[in-house]
């Protein structure tokens, strides 16, 4: 398959060069790095000065929502705790229920609605997605490469977690687009690792290993088999909730205690509890090398032994062994059949942490490399095999251009990104959107662009047959099935009924290699308005269903709710309506926000009312 290079700066297509440049990128929860290869060597790239090559993912929004990114917006934790965001890693992906774990102590604020919609964060009046925040990451570390490199950064290669679903990746894929960069390809952390330690190099190596990852904010534990190049990854296990930061966390609840502080006192001090938690990640690293830390913050005394440290972190350090005997059990195989054992993770410094792990696994564990290196490096290698500078290694084919199909509003929902391995099969669950609705158009289309209007219709049928029922209830379930020949099946089933319909359909006919390049860079040029409409397009979505949903509620509830509270609820739902109307997404999340706080306790003091007169007369033994 040949491929289409893109000058970012010319705005064209450009024939390939020789040694293109392709940077491997490890966006984190607690720091993101980019690496390239330099005479057959990964680097990671240092800053302007030579100096760190650590770049926090933390982000500060001034007044005028200009953003700040790195170390300097470190120092806003304390003192703008409520502008600055950090652990956005952690949201990509995540609907507004998947977020209550994390939202208790965040200095931000984040919009819950209990809904299965993607979380969005509130700064000022703007509302950002994780992908926008995390692409503000990412357009630093771009900026950064380019600076010390001296030539134009398009292409990366983006390192996930091995446990991050489909809605997870794609996230990240968008978020290298909106940042104007063409994401080849992503690829699973615990692959990269062993790429870096050259695991897998060596056509004739076969080997199986266990990658123990500890990060700021994540723990996972994957097995790999590899094997002629080939990275198969046995089992998954570990914790989207469990890091660095709960180490640090279990430090600020000891001082806490210690100094006889009130927790809601502390939850409320944003820029109290922002300085524990940074002090307490100060005393963390200390530890690493020191039996004592001790210091001080206003009157709070802070100090802890290492010996106090170790046990409170011993629970936290069970925890992720208990997963690596889960990931081995589900592989089916037993402790000794690992052959090697790596560390990734900063977390993966703390002593304790490293002597747990090799008395887990019976073997002392690879971690000669920098472990908050070690991940952005094996990206670098990969994007070196990508640009075909590895004459050695066989590359599986991909597919050039993503594949999905229309959903409401114009845009298109992505079921097969570009750059996917082929042969590929992936799917995804939608519903109706009408109550009754027996029929469902599938139009399917290919290309990089976020409405479908902008990209290249592939066809279309018609799903008949499914039972009527109310909006949301139907399961359809959409599966693309794409052959090494890049013929396309697209088959779609309403899981409750069995109803099913398929149509087969040649994805890449009639697309000449300069049509799909000026396809791609399309994407890159208008990433930035392709994002802004269909964040606009979502919100009025959204704005509409809780439009009608908030109408029934007023009608079905008449004689719970006070006249004053029909009253206000009417007006945030015409302020909502007419906002619609309008070009602005932030505002419309602004109302649908101040809708949603104002009902919430209407709807909970609703549904006491239904249980209450639900249960009258009824005895609970």
């Amino acid at each position: 398959m040949a491929k289409i290079s893109i000058d970012l700066g010319k705005g064209a297509i450009k024939e390939e060069q020789p040694n293109e440049l392709i940077v491997g990128i490890d966006l984190g929860t607690t720091n993101s790095l980019i690496a390239f290869m330099k005479d057959g060597k990964p680097y990671a790239l240092k800053d302007e000065n030579g100096g760190n090559t650590l770049v926090p993912s933390v982000i500060h929004f001034d007044e005028n929502q200009r953003a700040t990114i790195g170390n300097s917006a470190k120092s806003y934790l304390i003192e703008d705790p409520l502008n600055t965001i950090y652990s956005v890693k952690r949201l990509m992906g995540k609907s507004y229920q998947d977020v209550d774990q994390v939202e208790g102590y965040l200095g931000y604020k984040i919009i819950d609605e209990d809904q299965e919609r993607l979380v969005k964060v509130r700064v000022n009046d703007r509302f950002y997605t994780p992908i926008e925040l995390s692409a503000q990451i990412l357009a630093a570390l771009k900026s950064r490469a380019e600076k010390v490199l001296g030539e134009t950064v398009s292409k990366a290669v983006i390192t996930v977690p091995a446990y991050f679903n489909d809605a997870q990746r794609q996230s990240t894929r968008d978020a290298g687009k909106l940042a104007g960069l063409d994401v080849l390809r992503i690829v699973n952390e615990p692959t990269a690792a062993s790429l870096t330690y050259g695991i897998g190099l060596d056509m004739e190596e076969e080997k199986t290993v266990a990658v123990y990852d500890l990060g700021g904010g994540t723990f996972d534990i994957s097995i790999l088999h590899i094997t002629q190049g080939i990275f198969e990854v046995l089992s998954t296990n570990g914790d989207t909730f469990l890091g660095g930061d709960d180490f640090d966390r279990a430090i600020m609840d000891f001082w806490i205690k210690e100094n006889k502080l009130e927790v809601s006192t502390v939850n409320q001090d944003k820029s109290l509890s922002q300085s524990l938690r940074l002090k307490a990640e100060e005393a963390k690293k200390h530890l690493s090398t020191h039996d004592h830390f001790d210091a001080q913050i206003g009157t709070i005394h802070c100090q802890i032994s290492k010996t106090q440290f170790e046990s409170l972190i011993q629970p936290l350090i069970n925890k992720t062994l208990a997963a690596c005997q889960s990931a081995l059990k589900d592989a089916k195989l037993e402790i000794e059949a690992i052959d090697q054992v790596i560390l990734v993770g900063g977390s993966t410094r703390v002593p304790l942490v490293k002597a747990s792990v090799e008395k887990c696994f019976g073997k002392k564990p690879f971690d000669a490399i920098d472990p908050d290196q070690v991940v952005a490096l094996g990206a670098a290698i990969q994007a070196d095999i990508l640009a075909g500078n590895n004459k050695d290694l066989l590359l599986i084919d991909v597919t050039p251009l993503s594949m999905g199909i229309e959903t409401i509003g114009g845009l298109i929902d992505v079921i097969i990104p570009r750059n996917s391995k082929v042969p590929v099969k992936a799917g995804r669950q939608y519903t109706t959107s009408v109550d009754g609705q027996v029929k469902l158009k599938i139009a399917v289309f290919q290309g990089e662009r976020d409405m479908v209007q902008d990209n290249r219709k592939l066809g279309e049928f018609i799903l008949e047959g499914i039972p009527p029922m109310a909006a949301g209830l139907p399961k359809i379930e959409i599966h693309f099935i794409l052959d090494a020949d890049g013929i396309l099946t697209v088959k779609a089933q309403e899981l409750r009924s069995g109803v099913s319909q398929s149509i087969q359909m040649r994805s890449q006919y009639g697309i000449t290699e300069e049509e799909m390049g000026q396809m791609l860079l399309d994407s890159l040029k208008h990433a930035k308005s392709d994002m802004a409409i269909r964040a606009l397009q979502e919100a009025r979505v959204e704005a509409q269903n809780i439009i009608l949903s908030s109408k029934k509620f007023l009608k079905n509830n008449v004689e719970i709710l006070s006249e004053e509270e029909r009253s206000t609820t009417q007006k945030l739902v015409d302020q909502l309506s007419e906002s619609v109307k309008g070009e602005d997404k932030d505002l419309i999340n602004k109302a649908m926000d101040e809708l949603n706080e104002y009902t919430n306790p209407l709807a909970h003091r609703v549904m006491d009312h239904a249980i209450s007169h639900a249960m009258k007369g009824k005895k609970i033994d």
